[in-house]
């Protein structure tokens, strides 16, 4: 179980990161040294040992000691003694390589137009691979590693800034000076040809369907009723109407 330090202990903690070296956590401050306070808590819990602060906590600092080392702005937070930060300012050395991380779903877009600012008003890239997938990971679980080449970057008129080892600032990188995986292939979607669905006929109640193949019986048994034939009753009435044409009158009426 991980200790959890006293509101003393921690403010220390926080003040050492956010006044002196939040480059080795993967944090940079913009010019007001103030970061945003959902990042910095997801920094914190990559340390072993922080992974338990919460909001709740930083609030507890601010509460119980009488002059808090740190300050909060809305969404951001920084150190009071901010302007100890180092300022940005152009890098004259580079690596030949520096690395940076795009969420998965804008890679094919990245290729396409090049890498600018998201969330930040410079592209942060390290020259460590392992700080550049930390801080990826951080907007997405599967980030894309890219490789940036420092010297075709600046070539292609891209200025890099010092933040403190082993970030850098850059104001965009254009399209054709990094390299990352390739894209993958889009699947093929098998073509399914629809069979034509049955004709459906709603039945009302009371009503029937007569089948066409049946239609001939039904013609024939109407033209036996037109020659004559008709139902059972009509028989009988001619039958009885012949019988009393052949009887005998009785004796009484001859």
């Amino acid at each position: 179980m991980t200790k959890r330090r006293s509101p003393e202990q921690l403010a220390k903690i926080i003040s050492y990161i956010l006044e002196r070296k939040p480059s080795e956590f993967g944090l940079v401050p913009d010019l007001d040294g103030f970061v945003k306070i959902k990042e910095f808590l997801k920094a914190l819990s990559e340390e072993e040992g922080l992974k338990y602060v919460r909001i709740s906590d930083i609030n507890e600092i601010l509460i119980t000691l009488s002059n808090p080392c740190l300050e909060i702005s809305g969404s951001r937070i920084r150190a009071k003694n901010y302007r100890a930060l180092p300022e940005f300012i152009p890098a004259h050395t580079l690596p030949k390589i520096l690395y940076t991380c795009v969420r998965k779903k804008t890679y094919p877009i990245v290729l396409e137009k090049g890498i600018f600012p998201m969330g930040f008003s410079h592209v942060i890239l390290s020259s460590v691979p392992e700080m550049a997938e930390r801080m990826g990971k951080r907007k997405d679980p599967t980030p894309v590693l890219l490789v940036v080449q420092t010297q075709k970057s600046l070539d292609g008129g891209t200025t890099f800034y010092e933040t403190g080892e082993p970030l850098y600032l850059a104001d965009a990188i254009p399209p054709g000076c990094f390299a990352g995986p390739a894209l993958p292939k889009p699947k093929d979607v098998p073509i399914t040809l629809k069979t034509p669905e049955k004709e459906v006929v709603e039945k009302t109640p009371g009503s029937f369907l007569m089948r066409i193949k049946d239609s001939k019986a039904f013609d024939k048994s109407a033209l036996r009723g037109k020659k004559g034939k008709g139902t059972g009753r009509e028989k009988e009435q001619q039958k009885g109407k012949k019988w009393r044409q052949k009887r005998e009158p009785p004796p009484w009426r001859q």
